[in-house]
C-alpha cells in the first residue's frame, strides 16, 4: 500500500471516529436540554391564549406537560393563599395580571428567586429587583366603543359620566379581575379622576360585570355602547370584524404587565424555569404578539393597533402603596356599587 493511501485511510478513520463522537455528544446535549414531567400553571390569561402559548412551549420542550387552572386573578390568588394555609400549594408557576398581586405573594415569602437568561430586551422596571417575577407583556386599560351606537367618540374617562353614556357603560369588577383591581387603586389616586369617577359611574348607571371578556362581548354585540376594557381584547375584536374601536383616554392609561413567577413550594423547579424562559424568550414573545398582545421585549414588534410602552401616556402608582390600599379600595368599591 502506498504512503499516500495509508495517509488517506488514516484520515478517513479519524474523521469517522470524530463524526461518531460528535453524534454522541449531540445526543447527550439534546438529553440535557430536553426535560420530562408535569407542571401546574395557575393563570388568568384567556384559555385559548394560554393553550397557544403552551403549544409553542411544547415544540421546544415536548416532554413537559402543562396542567392549567384558569380563572380571574383575584380567584387564582385566593386559591393559592387557601392552599398555602393548608400547606398544599398545587401550583408550580403563577401567571396573572399585575405586579401588585405578585408583591402580595412576595411579601408572604411564597415566590422562588429565579433570574431567567431571557431578560435581555426587557426594561428593568418590569423585572422584580429580587428576580421573583417578571412582566411578560404590556396591557393598558382604556375605552372601547360600539361604532354603530356612538356618534361622538369619547376622549377621556370622564366622558363616560356624560348624559349620552347613561345606562350604556359596562366595566369589569375589581372583585374578580386583577387588572380591574389594579386600575381601581391607580385611578382613585389620579388627579382629575379619583373616587369621584367611580361615584359618577354609579350615578350614570354603569353595569359591573366580572372579567374583561364579558365587557368586550357586551359592547361588540351592541348590548352596551361603551366599555372600560383592556386594549388587546378590543383590538382583537375589531380585527375579527366586530364594530368596536379602542380609545386611549387623554388622562392616560393604567398598565399591567401580566408577570410570571415560580412558587417557592415547587418540587419541579427546572421544569418551571423552562416554561418561564420560553415565555420571556423571543419565540414566546413573538407568540404573544401573534395573539394580539404588546410584547414586553423591545426587539419584538407590537401588533397593529396597539401602542408600545414608549408610546403610551401612563398613570401608575407605587406597588407597595397600591398593595396596602387594595383591600380597602375593594371594600369601598363594594359599598358604592352594592
Amino acid at each position: 500500500m502506498s504512503k499516500i493511501k495509508r495517509i488517506l485511510i488514516g484520515f478517513l478513520a479519524v474523521a469517522t471516529i470524530s463524526t461518531g463522537l460528535l453524534g454522541c455528544q449531540q445526543k447527550k446535549d439534546a438529553k440535557k436540554t430536553s426535560l420530562d414531567g408535569e407542571i401546574t400553571l395557575y393563570t388568568s390569561q384567556p384559555e385559548e391564549d394560554i393553550q397557544k402559548l403552551i403549544q409553542g412551549f411544547n415544540k421546544k420542550q415536548p416532554g413537559i406537560k402543562v396542567k392549567v387552572f384558569r380563572s380571574g386573578t383575584e380567584e387564582v390568588v385566593s386559591k393559592v393563599l387557601a392552599e398555602k394555609a393548608s400547606s398544599s400549594v398545587q401550583a408550580d408557576v403563577l401567571f396573572v395580571s399585575d405586579a401588585v398581586t405578585f408583591q402580595t405573594l412576595k411579601n408572604k415569602d411564597m415566590l422562588l428567586t429565579y433570574k431567567s437568561p431571557e431578560l435581555k430586551g426587557i426594561n428593568s422596571q418590569f423585572i422584580d429587583k429580587d428576580n421573583m417575577f417578571t412582566g411578560t407583556k404590556v396591557i393598558s386599560t382604556g375605552i372601547v366603543i360600539n361604532t354603530n351606537k356612538v356618534k361622538t367618540e369619547p376622549k377621556s374617562f370622564n366622558d363616560l359620566l356624560e348624559a349620552e353614556a347613561k345606562g350604556n357603560v359596562i366595566m369589569p369588577s375589581p372583585l374578580y379581575s386583577g387588572a380591574s383591581a389594579y386600575n381601581l387603586s391607580v385611578v382613585t389616586r389620579t388627579k382629575g379622576l379619583g373616587w369621584n369617577f367611580y361615584e359618577g359611574l354609579k350615578k350614570n348607571e354603569v353595569t359591573v360585570d366580572k372579567g374583561n371578556g364579558g365587557i368586550i362581548k357586551a359592547v361588540a354585540d351592541g348590548q352596551k355602547a361603551y366599555g372600560i376594557v383592556v386594549d388587546y381584547m378590543a383590538v382583537r375584536a375589531a380585527k375579527q370584524g366586530s364594530p368596536v374601536k379602542f380609545i386611549y383616554p387623554s388622562e392616560g392609561v393604567p398598565v399591567i404587565t401580566e408577570p410570571i413567577g415560580i412558587l417557592k413550594t415547587t418540587k419541579k423547579a427546572k421544569l418551571a424555569q423552562a416554561f418561564v424562559d420560553y415565555v420571556l424568550s423571543k419565540d414566546g414573545q413573538t407568540s404573544e404578539a401573534s395573539m394580539g398582545y404588546a410584547p414586553i421585549k423591545s426587539d419584538v414588534k407590537a401588533p397593529e393597533g396597539l401602542k408600545t410602552i414608549t408610546e403610551l401616556k401612563t398613570i401608575s402608582g407605587d406597588n407597595e402603596e397600591l398593595l396596602n390600599a387594595r383591600e380597602g379600595d375593594k371594600k369601598k368599591f363594594s359599598s358604592i356599587f352594592n
